[in-house]
């Protein structure tokens, strides 16, 4: 199989060249993207070894989330990560057995739960990402701290874009 994922197999129809999508650009950010991803699910399987042994790889993402932004409704955790509530129930239960969160009813609302990470989870998550983040710095030791910065904002340009998918 080829670095892009294609296996050399059948081709679907593609739109005509008025598009766009046949332009080298496009046909490069598709092949480098889906070697970044294909890097990334990697990764965050790694990560979430790091984090606890029995960590399911989907389940590093939401405590980077709770990490990011604090305590969270578990509705607001599925919705983000694009999951159902029973999914999402599923592996709170999880990740509440492991001691990495936390959760207790909304004083708000009765019916709903907020989710936190708990001491253990919060120092476990850091480490992790701090060590990424030191990986990442020993990767582009050799760029322009402009062009990390600018690659930064391209990616998040590229998320909002796609958030709207």
């Amino acid at each position: 199989m080829h670095e892009d994922g294609n296996g050399g197999g059948g081709h679907a129809a593609a739109p005509g060249p008025a598009s766009g999508v046949d332009q080298p650009g496009f046909l490069a950010l598709e092949r480098e993207l889906t070697v970044l991803l294909r890097r990334a699910r990697a990764s965050q399987g790694e990560m979430a070894r790091e984090v606890h042994p029995d960590l399911e790889p989907s389940a590093y993402g939401l405590l980077v989330r709770l990490d990011e932004c604090g305590t969270q409704r578990a509705t607001e955790l599925a919705a983000y990560i694009g999951v159902g509530k029973a999914t999402m129930s599923r592996q709170l239960r999880a990740l509440e057995e492991l001691g990495l969160v936390a959760r207790e009813p909304d004083p708000a609302d009765g019916r709903a739960w907020l989710v936190a990470l708990t001491e253990e989870g919060h120092g476990r998550v850091s480490r992790v990402r701090e060590a990424r983040r030191a990986r990442y710095a020993g990767r582009l030791a050799d760029w322009d701290p402009a062009e990390v910065v600018e690659l930064a904002r391209l990616l998040h340009q590229l998320n909002r874009g796609m958030e709207r998918w």
